[in-house]
């Protein structure tokens, strides 16, 4: 490292790069500190706005409202469940994917990206997926969450890619030392793929922990919903029941239940704010164990041959 002097040019390069930095950290970060503030505040009182860091009113009734529904454990089961299998699942098929794509010997090769290349870009319609989930007898079964989400083009893509960085010198010494395709994928691919595996598990992970559309429109029975799509109805029941208290056509159970959430301070703004929170902490402890491979992952596969 040189022990030149900074200029000053220099200097106040260096002074607006971190100046920028901080603000843009500052950007990313307060959206979230404010849901966080606001989750824990009194909503009613929140309506009156003026509420920036800290909570004004502290309460801890947006949660408790929000765990009290008997169901929400088991719908946190179902998304941890999900998420874990279609994780390990889809980042090990894809990663046989992009293997046998990274084969530059394999039979009309061309021809098979390109195959799955069209058909990535063209989707049929809610309908249509929903016809072929149920002529194969996946629709309200918990299956319906776990293999509509096995193949990911662009995640193969980014492991064919790596792959193909790879020296081939690697593969032919297994080769010659005995070992099958299967035992070079296995033994000598994916654990120097660590890195790469890792950031698509996170891609993975991230899209079907927050997924509540196959939840809200393939599944009825309640206990199979995940809790994301189990967090949107409940968002959605507070927001009918807070409307529908308003006008005056409203029956007297629904007045009293609203007049005692009043009273707790609970509004249908402050249960989303409690929603968001809880669905988003999982993903944040388990971003940090990712974090180290995810940068080195990327790039890594973004790479062109």
């Amino acid at each position: 490292m040189s022990n030149k002097r900074l200029t000053l040019s220099d200097r106040l390069y260096l002074t607006i790069n971190y100046i920028c930095l901080v603000l843009f950290c500052i950007t990313a970060l307060y959206p979230f500190i404010y849901i966080l503030v606001l989750s824990f505040n009194d909503g009613y009182d929140a309506m009156k706005g003026g509420i920036y860091f800290f909570p004004r009113a502290f309460t801890l009734e947006n949660y408790r409202k929000a765990f009290s529904n008997p169901n929400i454990m088991n719908a946190f089961f179902i998304s941890v469940t999900r998420t874990f299998i279609v994780t390990v699942a889809a980042s090990f098929l894809n990663a046989m994917l992009a293997y046998a794509l990274a084969k530059k010997g394999l039979p009309g090769r061309k021809y098979i990206i390109f195959y799955f290349f069209f058909t990535t870009l063209f989707g049929g319609g809610l309908i249509p997926t929903f016809i072929l989930f149920r002529q194969i007898h996946i629709i309200n079964t918990f299956w319906v969450l776990i293999f509509p989400n096995l193949y990911g083009f662009f995640n193969a893509i980014i492991v064919r890619t790596f792959f193909a960085g790879i020296p081939a010198s690697l593969s032919e010494s297994a080769t010659i030392d005995g070992a099958s395709e299967l035992d070079i994928f296995l033994k000598v691919m994916l654990p120097l793929s660590l890195p790469v595996l890792a950031t698509i598990a996170l891609f993975i992970g991230v899209g079907n922990w927050n997924d509540w559309f196959s939840g809200q429109f393939f599944i009825q029975n309640q206990k199979l919903q995940p809790a994301a799509t189990f967090l949107n109805r409940l968002i959605s029941e507070a927001s009918y029941e807070s409307m529908t208290s308003n006008t005056s056509g409203g029956s007297q159970i629904i007045r009293m239940n609203e007049t005692q959430e009043k009273l707790r301070g609970i509004t249908p703004e402050a249960l989303r704010m409690a929603f968001v929170v809880i669905i988003t902490v999982p993903v944040l402890c388990v971003y940090p164990f990712l974090q180290k491979y995810f940068v080195k992952g990327f790039l890594v596969g973004s790479l062109k041959e």
